[in-house]
């Protein structure tokens, strides 16, 4: 049951991986991430190919004899034409380096052109976050955003940070008052409590989008009116697990968690994973710089690509405000999957895929705090989940990589059958 769907972010993925270590073979890439070492060739020569279209053609040069009797060409002309090669090769290898930052910057830039999504903000903060790497000018062509518009953002920089300073001085005083409160008040009793005791000039909508921010909730004694359509989290969604995380055959019961993956300078990526109960075999799963539904939805469209369907399927997750979003039911209504979650605050409920994130970053951090930075970070997880997936040992599995468990598995059902 080989994934036989590759998108093409996967495919970029494996070729930068190949070209990441000059000690790494075309049969060990392969092997690790499980396709086939043919397949594999093939999108090494595609992206050549791509690179290589970009460049001008070769200029055709014509070097003059030397005098008669000589023979061949004289050194002048040998030095004139290596000259003219060198600078050939000098133009080629800055072509390619540009096709590779724009490629690079368009990868990671991806999510900032979704149709319908107004994040020019989100833009400019990611020029922010790699101008050391990148020209601010190519970021912002990229982009497709004004320099102008970026430099007076940025500019506005000191304003945004004295803000989000006011905002946890604010936060501290506020938690101070609610823990005061026995966690019970709510943003109307601590504004009045800020107005009264602190004598502060401010509002209810402040004090709400405060605790909001910083996940300080009060206790409601009563039922809201509503009236709205509720979001799927208002309508509880059972366990249909019951801590139970095997399965008879593949394809059944998944299991699905997001990890954060730490990066340098206190940032983040974020992994969610979509796990086959039965092998473990990870079959879907998405890398980000956020942690929005779009993270889940990614993945779980994966699993859903590496299977052909998920049809009948049931999901398990915790109760994490990704999961229990409008969006993330609707696209399991779409893909035929049925939700599972454990109870509220219990993480004995979602503990095997929580035991997995653990071994991934145990195995590949050994110890360090973080990696050297994201696109470290996301070639070295890319590479250990295709190597989990076709080559790791699997102490569940008989200590069988979850790949070939699922084919011992389809092997021995098909004899069953014929023996039938």
């Amino acid at each position: 049951m080989v994934m036989k769907y590759y998108s093409q972010e996967f495919k970029a993925d494996a070729v930068a991986l190949f070209h990441s270590d000059p000690d790494l073979t075309i049969a060990q890439v392969a092997r690790d991430l499980g396709v086939n070492a043919e397949t594999l060739r093939n999108w090494i020569r595609k992206d050549r190919t791509t690179v290589a279209g970009g460049r001008t053609a070769r200029k055709k040069m014509t070097s003059t004899t030397s005098p008669a009797g000589d023979g061949g060409p004289s050194l002048e002309d040998l030095r004139a034409e290596n000259e003219a090669l060198r600078a050939e090769l000098r133009a080629a290898r800055k072509e390619t380096a540009t096709v590779s930052e724009e490629r690079d910057i368009l990868r990671k830039a991806t999510k900032f052109f979704r149709a319908g999504d107004e994040l020019v903000a989100s833009r400019y903060q990611f020029i922010e976050d790699h101008r050391e790497t990148h020209e601010v000018t190519r970021l912002c062509q990229m982009l497709d955003v004004h320099r102008s518009g970026y430099y007076k953002w940025a500019g506005s920089r000191q304003a945004r940070v004295e803000k989000e300073r006011a905002d946890e001085q604010l936060a501290e005083r506020i938690g101070e008052i609610h823990r005061e409160s026995g966690d019970a008040y709510g943003s109307p009793r601590v504004t009045a409590e800020l107005r009264d005791v602190d004598g502060m000039e401010i509002n209810e909508k402040r004090t709400a989008r405060v605790m909001r921010k910083f996940g300080i909730v009060g206790i409601h004694l009563r039922k809201k009116v509503r009236t709205t359509v509720p979001e799927p989290s208002a309508t509880p969604v059972p366990d249909l697990f019951g801590r139970d995380f095997t399965a008879t055959a593949p394809n059944q019961k998944y299991m699905g968690d997001i990890t954060y993956l730490p990066v340098g300078n206190g940032e983040f990526l974020y992994l969610a994973t979509v796990i086959d109960c039965f092998s473990r075999r990870v079959a879907g799963w998405s890398i980000a710089g956020h942690m929005r539904t779009e993270l889940i939805e990614d993945a779980l469209e994966m699993a859903a690509a590496t299977r052909g369907s998920l049809t009948g399927a049931i999901f398990h997750s915790d109760n994490g405000a990704q999961y229990a979003s409008k969006d993330f039911a609707t696209l399991c209504k779409k893909l035929g999957v049925t939700r599972s979650r454990g109870a509220v605050g219990t993480s004995a409920d979602n503990a095997a895929c929580e035991s997995f994130h653990s071994s991934l970053k145990r195995e590949l951090l050994k110890g360090a705090r973080g990696w050297d930075g994201p696109a470290n970070c996301r070639r070295v997880v890319f590479r250990w989940l295709n190597r989990y997936n076709s080559w790791r040992r699997h102490s569940a599995n008989g200590q069988v990589c979850p790949i070939d468990y699922e084919r011992q598995h389809e092997l021995h059902t098909d004899s069953m059958n014929l023996a039938a």
